[in-house]
């Protein structure tokens, strides 16, 4: 007998392109293995004794190369193949990693850092032009939110297993692993995806004549990328801050870390799909961005009590998920409203480098506010931050409707 969340669920998946699921496969593997941004921040404390000054500095060279790698991956989307982006940004940033097992001088730590990410997202705006291009009006929010279900299906068994790990046989297989899903999921998407159905949309030489449907032309994106990059260095603390807060005041050990974040993956994989599914069907969908920035700011309000009950690290972890099923997959389908085809990958390089900017500012100013004044501090601020946040997103799209545009 199916249940009906099990009818509900199987129902989500139906009518999307069988290369949007070689997409998704691909992704799988690739964040099963990526461990190393979950426990960048423990291992620069603990195994290189840095300082979290000096940590949130490495992880904010990893936010500057996530902004310059996702606007150079936009450009490039917008004039070469994006099959060919896809494949080499993944087996490049996989062979980045392996120098880390050998590198632990500050400086060269905060390069290697830097380069890996500005290839490693290069990615972003490639893939999701190739998901948007192999999707139709009516199956992208659900593709992307398929997209997003690999993440952190990979997400909740990657951390889990990287914990183990770390403490298991050490931090540098981390890296040996992280790098081995890259090179894997580089192949697949080598093998699998059509080259053919991914060259850009118009030549180079007409791109110019899109110049009025340019992202610094929008000033209703340029907001809402704004919002974006607040709703990150927020959202990302659970990753910047957070382990080094549970590891620092609460004493969890590494694995029991791991399965924290782990549970934000598995929750994400159980939950989203189904969510999405109802609620895209709503006539203000964009509402429920705003939802999420208030779960968001539920979710670091719990932490204020810094008392180390595991359950209450639970609640947390399903507040923090919330916040991402509601809010990431209609800021993504807002992203591909906006502008005409052969603007997509600018539209989106400039979505991500909003996140880049947010994983500058969660780590540097994060760690940093929470080694002067400490962590209740900083999950205060984030919380009242996330509902400023949720109030302006909400003004923003009552103004313009709350149904995605076609692309």
């Amino acid at each position: 007998m199916t249940l009906p969340f099990q009818a509900n669920l199987l129902q989500s998946f139906r009518g999307l392109s069988s290369y949007v699921w070689v997409l998704a496969g691909s992704m799988l593997i690739n964040r099963t293995g990526s461990m190393v941004i979950a426990f960048m921040s423990l291992y620069l404390t603990k195994e290189l004794n840095f300082s979290m000054g000096q940590a949130g500095i490495v992880m904010g060279a990893y936010g500057m190369g996530s902004i310059f790698g996702s606007y150079i991956g936009g450009w490039i989307t917008d004039r070469k193949n994006v099959h060919n982006v896809l494949v080499y940004s993944l087996l490049v940033s996989g062979l980045l990693l392996l120098p880390l097992l050998y590198f632990k001088e500050f400086y060269a730590v905060t390069a290697l850092i830097f380069f890996y990410s500005l290839v490693a997202d290069s990615f972003r705006p490639a893939n999701s032009v190739a998901v948007a291009r192999f999707s139709t009006d009516d199956t992208r929010t659900r593709s992307f939110t398929l997209m997003r279900l690999a993440i952190n299906l990979g997400f909740g068994i990657g951390p889990a297993l990287g914990g183990l790990v770390a403490v298991t046989i050490g931090f540098k297989w981390i890296f040996v692993i992280d790098a081995f899903s890259s090179v894997l999921a580089a192949f697949i998407i080598w093998a699998y995806l059509p080259k053919d159905q991914l060259d850009p949309v118009i030549r180079e030489e007409k791109v110019e004549g899109a110049a009025k449907t340019t992202v610094f032309a929008d000033p209703v994106y340029l907001l809402f990328l704004l919002m974006v990059a607040l709703f990150g260095t927020c959202f990302f603390q659970l990753f910047a801050s957070v382990p080094v807060y549970f590891s620092r005041d609460f004493h969890y050990t590494e694995d029991v870390i791991g399965y924290l974040l782990g549970l934000n993956g598995i929750l994400v994989v159980i939950m989203e799909m189904p969510i999405i599914y109802r609620l895209e069907k709503s006539k203000n969908v964009y509402k429920y961005i705003s939802f999420g920035c208030l779960s968001m700011a539920l979710a670091y309000a719990l932490l204020w009590l810094n008392q180390p009950w595991l359950w209450l690290s639970v609640v947390y972890t399903f507040f923090i998920t919330l916040a991402e099923i509601l809010a990431m997959p209609f800021m993504m389908s807002f992203v591909f409203s906006r502008p005409v085809a052969e603007r997509q990958g600018q539209y989106m390089a400039m979505y991500s480098v909003a996140y880049g900017l947010a994983h500058i500012a969660a780590p540097t100013l994060g760690l940093k506010l929470a080694d002067v004044y400490g962590f209740s501090t900083l999950y205060i601020l984030a919380t009242f931050l996330s509902v400023v946040i949720a109030a302006i997103f909400w003004v923003l799209f009552r103004k313009i409707g709350g149904k995605p545009l076609t692309a």
